[in-house]
């Protein structure tokens, strides 16, 4: 039932960030954006915390 993401542990590239930012400052909750990026829940969460963003919990 989980998605496989092959993207596993990869850096961020400048342009998932920016629309990161663009999709949390819009209320996007946080599983659209881990599927809108291709990234996990986990991986979309640690990265906002690093970049102090918000991220509705559920959506």
């Amino acid at each position: 039932m989980a998605e496989k993401f092959e993207r596993h542990r990869q850096p961020w590239k400048q342009d998932e960030v920016q629309k990161l930012h663009t999709l949390a400052k819009k209320g996007m909750g946080l599983k659209a954006i881990a599927k809108a990026l291709t990234r996990t829940e986990e991986s979309v969460k640690e990265r906002a915390k690093e970049d102090g963003l918000n991220i509705a919990k559920l959506r």
